[in-house]
């Protein structure tokens, strides 16, 4: 089925809250499905954060007061989320696209891969581990994550790329439940630019593999 019209795009340069970005992407997906509202790619930073998915197990949350948490519907365990990493929230209507959630997954991955790509680096997906990878020597490092809800067919929530994050944060969770796997981010991995140009890439990225 053919789109009826394009993707809109928002970019927010403050930190948003995670609570007020959930329910603002809750009613994006509602007028999706209920009003014919245009489909929405949302870029922004949140504040130091953990957030444990549907399949989130305690004994992965290693420093449950270091930051707040937050339960969430999205699939997958504990990620985390702040400052210098790109999240790009993708409000997007299945119905007209691919009625196909694993599909959905594997393009948010290609998604990141192009991405990545325009930098010099090769992104990668593994087996069994949903995400972006980077490999540097004998080490595999996570450099990009992902996350879906669907309403109805409607997806929401969607990626996040590491840009230049404090990568020690990550030290308060086992990041998606996958233990002995680093994280990197492009800054660690020698490509240091500023988030309008991680965003300039993301929409370039995103309209390979959507459009």
């Amino acid at each position: 089925m053919a789109l009826s019209r394009p993707v809109a795009w928002r970019i927010d340069d403050r930190l948003v809250g995670y609570e007020a970005a959930v329910a603002a992407m809750e009613e994006r997906v509602r007028a999706i499905r209920q009003d014919g509202a245009s489909e929405l790619v949302w870029l922004l930073e949140h504040p130091p954060l953990y957030t444990a998915g549907t399949s989130a197990d305690s004994a992965e949350l290693l420093a449950p007061d270091r930051f707040p948490v937050f339960r969430t519907g999205r699939g997958g365990r504990y990620t985390y989320h702040g400052p210098g990493q790109r999240i790009a929230y993708a409000m997007l209507d299945l119905r007209a696209r691919e009625l196909d959630v694993r599909c959905y997954v594997h393009n948010l991955e290609a998604w990141l891969i192009r991405t990545v790509a325009r930098f010099g680096l090769v992104g990668e997906r593994r087996e069994g581990r949903i995400g972006v990878w980077i490999r540097r020597g004998g080490a595999e490092r996570k450099i990009g994550a992902l996350g879906v809800r669907v309403r109805r067919w409607v997806a929401f929530h969607g990626i996040a790329l590491n840009v230049d994050p404090d990568l020690s944060h990550f030290s308060g969770i086992i990041p998606c439940g996958l233990e002995g796997f680093g994280v990197t981010s492009l800054a660690a991995e020698g490509v240091v630019l500023s988030m309008p140009e991680a965003d300039s890439a993301l929409r370039a990225g995103f309209e390979e593999v959507f459009s």
